[in-house]
């Protein structure tokens, strides 16, 4: 099969994708952030994957003709774009009959309890970064993310599931690090790197010594929608 993996960071889909079609398939992963990208080549050399490749673009403005790949998957990368309906029929586009467009997005309360933690420290140490409205929260529920497929592409068969998850973790800064993979890092990187060290420093402290007890797992919920192209 020939896969394209949108919004790819630094390979947590493609390098399983690269895996899953053998030697025989390949993987193109696409991002903007060329450090991830960087990223994502080092752990492919590192696994020995020769099938995968990965390059700096737009999603877009993705330089491939129609009916190119097998499947497309874009993960936690939808929301990004003004109008979502859009970008879905641009990757539609992009399957051969036959071909699988699969999209994932996060579900509601993302992160908690330690977002919760995470809004009121960035309040403390960087107002201007606080925003009661983040991209992802456009589309959290499994009823939107079926009517934005449906919006997009209403004659093909489609469907979504939802799955809430508990992700562990051993110790507080594993949230730091969930949170540099996430979109929160462009908080982090905008407001310095003396911010940034205050704000982890108080925000590792939040997450242990809460009234409640210390922050030990966080929800990440998931809403998976797949299209299949006729």
């Amino acid at each position: 099969m020939r896969v394209l993996d949108v919004c790819c960071g630094t390979g947590a889909s493609a390098l399983p994708a690269a895996e899953a079609v053998v030697a025989s398939g390949s993987v193109v992963g696409v991002d903007l952030a060329e450090s991830l990208l960087a990223l994502a080549r080092g752990k492919a050399a590192a696994r020995g994957l020769r099938n995968v490749g990965f390059m700096k673009a737009d999603m877009t403005a993705l330089p491939f003709g129609p009916e190119r790949f097998d499947a497309v998957i874009v993960v936690f990368g939808i929301f990004f774009v003004p109008d979502m309906e859009e970008q879905v029929r641009r990757l539609w586009r992009l399957l051969r009959p036959g071909g699988r467009l699969a999209i994932t997005t996060w579900g509601p309360r993302l992160f908690e309890p330690a977002y919760t933690e995470w809004k009121a420290v960035l309040a403390e140490v960087a107002p201007e970064f606080v925003s009661d409205f983040n991209p992802w929260d456009r589309i959290t529920t499994l009823e939107g993310v079926l009517q934005m497929i449906e919006d997009a592409v209403p004659d093909e068969e489609s469907g979504a599931v939802e799955e809430n998850g508990q992700q562990l973790l051993v110790e507080p800064e594993d949230f730091w690090r969930i949170a540099l993979g996430s979109g929160f890092r462009w908080a982090i990187e905008q407001m310095g790197e003396e911010k940034a060290a205050l704000l982890k420093e108080r925000l590792m402290q939040r997450l242990t010594e809460r009234p409640e007890g210390p922050v030990t797992s966080i929800e990440t919920n998931v809403i998976y929608g797949v299209v299949l192209r006729k």
